[in-house]
């Protein structure tokens, strides 16, 4: 299988965090939602990527090709949005195409204009008139108007309403339809996640928790709940974390060890969300 993203091995030392050893790999044709609490390593881990900052050690390969000596030519095949819009303030709709599309060999015009009119973007008005859901969308018009065969995307989704957003996810999704695309969706909105994407990298403190099919991560664990004196010893060792009050506990569990527990306590299926979140709470990592 191809991968649109390769990362090996990589590490980023800055005063007050390291991306430790970090390793993923995103196969083509398939959204990767990119998750982890603010401050874990996404958007370090993105810039890197793109080559706008400078790794220390480990391998980024984009296409096959290494990110570093190959950069012009790989940028050329990949869009990005980030959470903040880059377009000059007072340049109207229709002038951020003339200002980004000499920028690459396959821009179509045709399709800037499709996006614009189906995310209703008036092309006489100017960016700093638009809302943040308007300048958002706008982005993404651009990102995907030069056949990019890699979409980055960084909390795309954070200033629209959940109308708006289902149709951004319908987007994507025919996006990748032809198996020749791929895209990499960084975002809090977990639940987003939960209805696209094929993959999940879950990234916890500059390390990698998890990297894998979603399916494959929510069999992986369960949420477990029970009264105070259902919670042994051995078994508040192996709970992520874990929460107590009067009324009992509740924590994630690896699913292998769902054989070891009593009967009256109950299991249920996680979210993404939750894992997260038991995952920022908890100590241990699962190996």
């Amino acid at each position: 299988m191809n991968n649109a993203i390769e990362i090996q091995k990589l590490c980023k030392n800055y005063k007050d965090f390291l991306l430790n050893n970090i390793s993923f790999s995103l196969p083509m044709g398939y959204i990767m939602g990119f998750v982890g609490q603010n401050g874990a390593g996404k958007t370090t881990t993105i810039r890197l990527i793109l080559n706008m900052i400078n790794q220390e050690s480990g391998e980024i390969k984009i296409f096959g090709l290494d990110n570093v000596q190959d950069e012009q030519k790989i940028k050329q095949d990949i869009g990005v949005v980030f959470d903040d819009i880059y377009f000059v303030d007072s340049w109207k709709v229709r002038e951020v195409e003339r200002a980004v599309k000499s920028f690459y060999s396959n821009w179509s015009s045709k399709l800037f204009d499709q996006y614009v009119s189906s995310f209703h973007l008036p092309m006489d008005k100017k960016v700093k008139e638009l809302s943040r859901g308007m300048k958002m969308k706008l982005m993404l018009a651009v990102a995907m108007s030069h056949e990019a065969r890699l979409l980055i995307l960084d909390e795309p989704t954070g200033g629209l309403d959940p109308v708006a957003r289902d149709g951004l996810l319908e987007i994507l999704s025919k996006y990748i339809a032809d198996g020749q695309k791929s895209i990499l969706f960084s975002t809090h909105i977990t639940s987003d996640l939960e209805k696209i994407a094929d993959y999940i990298t879950l990234i916890d403190h500059g390390n990698i928790f998890y990297s894998g099919t979603k399916d494959d991560l929510l069999e992986s664990f369960c949420i477990v709940r029970g009264g105070p004196h259902d919670l042994t010893d051995s078994l508040k060792e192996k709970i992520i974390g874990l929460t107590t009050n009067i009324a009992g506990f509740a924590g994630l569990l690896p699913t292998p060890e769902m054989k070891h527990l009593a009967p009256e306590i109950v299991t249920e299926t996680p979210s993404i969300d939750e894992i997260l979140v038991s995952i920022s709470k908890g100590d241990r990592n699962h190996e």
